[in-house]
């Protein structure tokens, strides 16, 4: 921004003959103030101005009265940038007001927390009910396979018991000797590892589940019905029964 200089002082008298206006000398150039990227620019008096031929610019005053003008455009322009803090402060609200729930709201939570109670439930007890099945399944398959596993051993021996019924009269007549003798040993002892057992003995109590009663008579040296021969032995793996054995029954006077 360019300042006009001020007028010279009626009492100077240092005026250029002629009646032209008076110019600064080489000596007393005025100096350029730049503030602010704002650069004060020396503005010379255009030719023809009429000026007291007495009159000398002083520099020094141009410099002072430019630096002013530089200082008020420097205190506007930040007044301008600043911004205004009047008025009350400004508070920012929550994006969302915090408050009691209401009594429907309450009613609302309560149904689906019962909903959800009783659907928890209802998969409890599924749940208990399938694991119960898959426990009973699992007893049933066990049982089943130990049955199977029987009825397969009961099978085999059971085509075995004629021979060792042939074993048991070649005992009786005593031809169960020597190496003969050992090997019927051996498969009777094999036998047993698979649960054959052996029943039917001379004096047993007679038990119709048990033993085939062949023949029937009396007898005043028993108390009970009585097994008083035994013609063919029976056999039995575990609880399961193989064959019964045919006896004869003595029934008491």
């Amino acid at each position: 921004m360019t300042e006009k200089p001020r007028a010279a002082d009626p009492g100077d008298t240092g005026s250029a003959p002629g009646g032209s206006a008076s110019e600064p000398t080489a000596g007393e150039t005025p100096r350029v103030v730049i503030r602010n990227n704002r650069k004060i620019n020396q503005t010379r008096e255009p030719e023809g101005t009429a000026a007291d031929a007495g009159s000398d610019v002083s520099a020094e005053g141009l410099v002072e009265d430019a630096e002013v003008v530089v200082d008020a455009i420097e205190v506007e322009a930040e007044a301008l940038s600043e911004p205004t803090t009047e008025g009350p402060p400004v508070v920012d609200s929550p994006a969302k007001p915090v408050g009691q729930p209401s009594e429907a709201a309450g009613r609302g939570l309560g149904a689906e927390v019962e909903a959800l109670r009783a659907d928890l439930e209802e998969r409890t007890r599924d749940l208990q009910r399938v694991t119960a099945e898959y426990a009973n399944y699992r007893k049933r398959v066990e049982r089943d396979r130990g049955l199977v596993t029987e009825q397969a051993t009961g099978s085999v021996l059971a085509a075995l018991l004629p021979i060792l019924d042939d074993l048991d009269r070649a005992r009786e007549h005593g031809d169960l000797v020597g190496p003969f003798g050992s090997v019927a040993e051996q498969l009777t002892t094999a036998l047993g590892k698979f649960g054959l057992t052996p029943f039917g003995e001379q004096g047993d109590p007679f038990d119709p589940t048990l033993h085939e009663a062949v023949a029937h008579q009396t007898s005043a040296d028993v108390t009970e019905p009585t097994c008083v021969q035994v013609m063919r032995r029976g056999y039995q793996i575990g609880e399961r029964l193989l064959r019964p054995a045919m006896v004869a029954v003595a029934d008491p006077e």
